[in-house]
């Protein structure tokens, strides 16, 4: 890693557009203040929390990227330590292609998005596959979830960002969307009920 944990994404290349197009010089304070973190916060443990899905990008050895949507209960993707963040594998369509790159480049990435709240956070570091550990598979198995834990994937942080809320479009998880719908069919069903009893009695 370079000068500041910025630096894992602020390649020269990146710093020189840049400049070029007039973002250098905040981006430079902003290394030169807070800048990114490089641990596990509590509020990003606690933005986690929250969160059924995350995208993970992984690129072959020769640089080939391929992003990988991951769902599951809510808070699965678990902090396991401060630099060290845990999630299972389930079972999926066997091709393969994330454990194929993570087995010649582990270098990774991983993109979460509050749809809800209008929050996204930006992971680099590197991954790892734990294949045949009980104890891990079982820290993060969760009973109630019906997916079937293969093995445990592993990613470490390196620096992490958190993006600004511009153009993430709101979308509602179907567990906080199923009870409204269920209390407004009820209501319908009540209503319908009730008009049925005053058209029978004309």
């Amino acid at each position: 890693m370079g000068t500041f944990p910025s630096d894992i994404a602020f390649t020269p290349s990146v710093k020189a557009l840049q400049t070029q197009k007039g973002s250098r010089a905040t981006y430079a304070k902003v290394e030169q203040g807070r800048g990114w973190q490089t641990e596990v916060t509590e509020s990003l443990e606690a933005f986690l929390a929250g969160l059924d899905m995350f995208y993970l990008g992984t690129a072959n050895a020769s640089g080939q990227p391929y992003i990988q949507y991951r769902g599951g209960a809510a808070g699965f993707l678990i902090v396991l330590d401060p630099q060290t963040l845990g999630f299972p594998d389930f079972g999926g369509n066997r091709q393969y292609i994330t454990l194929g790159n993570l087995a010649e480049n582990p270098r990774a990435f991983i993109f979460l998005i509050d749809y809800v709240h209008s929050r996204r956070i930006k992971l680099w570091g590197t991954a790892r596959v734990v294949e045949d550990d009980p104890d891990l598979l079982e820290r993060l198995r969760d009973p109630d979830y019906p997916g079937r834990v293969e093995r445990a994937i592993l990613f470490t942080v390196e620096a992490w960002d958190m993006n600004c809320p511009q153009h993430i479009h709101k979308r509602l998880p179907q567990r906080d969307v199923a009870p409204v719908i269920e209390q407004l069919q009820s209501r319908i069903s009540e209503l319908e009920t009730k008009l049925s009893r005053y058209e029978a009695r004309d």
